[in-house]
């Protein structure tokens, strides 16, 4: 006889009078005793976090969860205008814009300082060792052509007031690990590499305090962007009481400068 196909999950379950996630009773051991950023966090690490790893997760949560009128904002808010019944569709529409240039930054900069320690055995000792080893990190980034993820920003070109905060909150939860000590190496050495004094973003250091927190590397995009849903529902919500979507579409549409190709 044929056994039956199964698939497998660590998450969760349900049946007629029960749900169970991550081997607790939804009902009786998580409602309430858990809170939204814990139960992220477990979700996808697979285990729970301790008390000064939700402590730095729900910082980036915090972080990353609203910028203004970034493009992420501004595409759910247009296409709520578009879409006025589809809540979900203006939703998914800013998460889509969470690429390379905003929130993907998060993800890059975790990769970009994992595969750096990764060819580093054994790990530098102190602040010398680091900023040596930071220095050949942005020499050899520089030389094959390519940016360091998570230096510079757009707004805040004196620094990014998030950058400083989480570092102490990482030291503070004794948590500051190598990915934040290459990331603050970096912003140290820099400058004498690249001949100018870039800020270290609060995107990147939200990388480096995922993966100083243990979670895959794999996700750490994914984060951003559940930290910006929240963000976006704010959005979407002061778009429903206070409007202002038509706004943008009637001041592009009535300042275009149309340019007909040439025949």
């Amino acid at each position: 006889m044929t056994e039956p196909t199964t698939y497998r999950t660590g998450l969760g379950v349900s049946d007629a009078d029960s749900i169970t996630v991550l081997g607790h009773s939804l009902a009786d051991e998580l409602l309430g005793q858990v809170s939204f950023g814990e139960l992220a966090y477990w979700l996808m690490a697979k285990q729970r976090p301790t008390p000064q790893q939700r402590n730095l997760f729900e910082a980036v949560l915090v972080s990353l969860a609203d910028h203004g009128f970034t493009p992420t904002a501004i595409g759910a808010r247009v296409t709520l205008l578009s879409a006025p019944e589809s809540i979900q569709g203006a939703l998914a529409a800013g998460l889509l814009g969470g690429g390379d240039r905003f929130l993907g930054v998060t993800e890059n900069a975790a990769r970009f300082l994992h595969d750096a320690l990764e060819s580093c055995d054994p790990l530098p000792e102190d602040a010398h060792g680091w900023d040596a080893l930071a220095t050949e990190v942005v020499s050899r980034t520089r030389a094959e052509g390519r940016f360091v993820p998570g230096l510079g920003h757009p707004v805040h070109k004196d620094g990014d007031p998030r950058t400083p905060v989480l570092f102490d909150l990482a030291r503070r939860n004794d948590l500051f690990g190598s990915h934040l000590e290459l990331f603050a190496a970096i912003g140290r050495t820099h400058s004498a590499v690249l001949g100018r004094e870039l800020p270290l973003n609060g995107a990147g250091a939200c990388g480096a305090v995922l993966a100083d927190v243990g979670l895959p590397l794999g996700v750490a995009r994914g984060v951003a962007l559940l930290a910006r849903c929240a963000g976006l529902l704010g959005h979407l919500a002061e778009e429903l009481a206070d409007p202002i979507a038509n706004d943008i579409f009637m001041a592009v549409d009535r300042n275009v400068d149309y340019r007909p190709p040439m025949e």
